[in-house]
């Protein structure tokens, strides 16, 4: 199922977070080459995103929602 991103934070380890609006987090790295998103590096990179549709694999198995 596809959620919009409302928002960010960064986990333990420094990494950030995708809030999606069904209450579940997401990683969102940038990590060349396996991982093109050069927007995640800065606030209005994140900020352009705000709204954008990700898929999320706990809502597909009706997973509770996350703790942010």
């Amino acid at each position: 199922m596809r959620q919009a991103i409302v928002g960010y934070h960064k986990d333990d380890e420094d990494h950030w977070v995708a809030e999606l609006e069904c209450g579940h987090n997401q990683h969102i790295r940038h990590q060349p080459p396996w991982i093109e998103r050069p927007w995640v590096t800065t606030e209005a990179g994140r900020r352009s995103r705000l709204g954008l549709m990700l898929k999320c694999v706990k809502c597909d198995r009706g997973e509770p929602r996350d703790n942010p």
